[in-house]
């Protein structure tokens, strides 16, 4: 049974997580781990981040019995894996330096950061110290998707639309705050080889369209007027399948929770550093677009 510590008490993640390891009861319990430590972190200058750490902490505390600690440092010299949820990404190099030479695995959620060249330098260190390292959202693991994809062949696929909510949060630009889970739907679906994107908005939309191997086109249509769901259509030689992603009950939550879990307990990340290094400089592409 894994020791698992939390870093960042500002998201809805660590609580949805916590919840999933430690309530042996909840349908979709997460095997191999209890979250026994946590930090709580929280950026002033981003209120979605600041307004929620004294209740997430209190849930953690008095419901799951999680001890609150006062550093990073010390949550990385109590546990045996490692989940970064600050909910503000600028924070997450900081914070993951701080840790790393504990040489534990870890989980860095989305966005593992807002630049390409901090990704990097993080997939470096984690290299130099031989620790696991992942970063994604949930959606990359949603049974809708996941179905869908096993049940065509990849290489038929000649293009895909994705669709889904995009608010905009100034601290987390562009596509970096809820436009993420879109482009990692794209990537997860048509691969990390992108060629070029290029992107227009409004006030109400976000039109991103890249290029693939083999010109194969994917496109992301953020709203932030309409409705909230997500969804992607994939267009292939001889029809087009849409993806239903809320299709399953299963929370996103449980899905990646449970590739987080494996690869804390066999130390092999799921997903290749060059992904999700290619997915941060995409979005970094295309927010040179925004107006």
């Amino acid at each position: 049974m894994l020791k698992i510590g939390i870093i960042g008490l500002d998201s809805s993640h660590a609580v949805e997580f916590t919840e999933l390891l430690n309530n042996d009861h909840n349908p979709y319990h997460v095997k191999g781990g209890k979250v026994v430590i946590a930090y709580p972190g929280g950026s002033k200058d981003f209120e979605l981040s600041i307004s929620r750490v004294w209740e997430y902490t209190k849930i953690l505390k008095e419901k799951y019995g999680v001890q609150i600690v006062d550093s990073p440092e010390e949550v990385a010299e109590n546990s045996d894996g490692i989940l970064i949820e600050s909910a503000d990404g600028r924070v997450h190099f900081e914070q993951f330096s701080k840790i790393v030479s504990y040489k534990k695995p870890v989980f860095i959620d989305k966005p593992m950061s807002l630049s390409f060249k901090e990704t990097s330098k993080m997939f470096e260190i984690a290299e130099k110290y031989g620790i696991p390292l992942m970063s994604s959202s949930a959606l990359r693991y949603a049974e809708g998707l996941c179905k869908t994809l096993s049940s065509i062949n990849k290489e038929d696929i000649i293009g895909v639309d994705v669709y889904g909510p995009m608010p905009l949060q100034p601290t987390q630009p562009g596509l970096f705050w809820y436009g993420i889970h879109m482009v990692e739907i794209l990537f997860t679906i048509l691969g990390r080889n992108f060629k070029c994107v290029k992107a227009i908005n409004n006030e109400d939309h976000d039109l991103v369209i890249g290029v693939w191997e083999g010109g194969r086109i994917g496109t992301i249509r953020g709203n932030r007027k309409g409705n909230n769901n997500f969804g992607a259509l994939i267009h292939l030689q001889k029809y087009t399948k849409f993806v239903d992603i809320n299709a399953f009950p299963k929370p996103y939550y449980a899905s990646i929770l449970e590739e987080i879990m494996k690869m804390f307990i066999r130390g092999i990340a799921p997903i290749e550093p060059d992904e999700t290094k290619q997915i941060i400089r995409f979005i970094e592409i295309a927010n040179q677009y925004r107006q």
